[in-house]
């Protein structure tokens, strides 16, 4: 009985620490100095985003590659900057983060 509770607990807590791992690496990104959840600040909330994006089956590969190369003109003149440094394996987990919002 003991290990199966302490089996239960570790889960939960693993399931939580996942859950929270996009939005980690996108604050590690750097990516709420322009962005945030729910409110637009420099550029669109992850929300809006989501929304704009949510019927298109393409969304995915192409914001990887819009945060990959940056680029302006989706959201209005204010540019958003290129990230060629993080891998396109980090940016599809924030992308899918983003996206399920």
């Amino acid at each position: 009985m003991r290990i199966l509770f302490f089996s239960i607990i570790f889960l939960f807590s693993t399931n939580l620490v996942f859950a929270n791992e996009p939005k980690s690496m996108a604050q590690k990104n750097g990516c709420f100095a322009c962005h945030s959840v729910k409110v637009k600040v420099l550029g669109p909330s992850f929300v809006e985003i989501a929304k704009k994006y949510e019927s298109q089956s393409e969304a995915r590969q192409f914001l990887i590659e819009k945060v990959k190369k940056g680029g302006s003109g989706n959201w209005g003149n204010v540019p958003m900057i290129a990230h060629p440094k993080i891998s396109d394996q980090e940016i599809g987990v924030i992308i899918d983060w983003i996206l399920k919002l």
